[in-house]
């Protein structure tokens, strides 16, 4: 077995404020690489064991909502450099530059 397949998948980029995280995946698809984004909260628990958890308090929204915000710019900024680059490799014959 490869070790890519035994090894576990990782975030591409976290985030984190407060005891909120959002881990942004990467999925390449026939259409491109696609990206999905996962909140989960951090605590302690009565063991002083840390674990996470998708369920959320009034309090931990607005933390959610920054990063949810972070998340967007982070993803709209590598689909925009993946975009430049796919366009730059995809120039016609005669537009392609000719250096001097």
């Amino acid at each position: 077995m490869s070790r890519a397949t035994t090894e576990k998948k990782r975030p591409v980029q976290v985030f984190r404020l407060g005891r909120i995280k959002a881990a942004i995946w990467e999925n390449e698809t026939q259409n491109g690489t696609r990206y999905n984004v996962t909140f989960q909260r951090i605590y302690l628990d009565e063991q002083a064991v840390w674990q996470t958890s998708t369920s959320f308090g009034r309090d931990d929204l607005p933390l959610i909502e920054k990063l949810a915000a972070r998340c967007h710019a982070w993803v709209f900024e590598q689909v925009r450099d993946e975009r430049s680059v796919h366009e730059d490799h995809e120039l016609a014959p005669e537009e392609e530059e000719v250096p001097y």
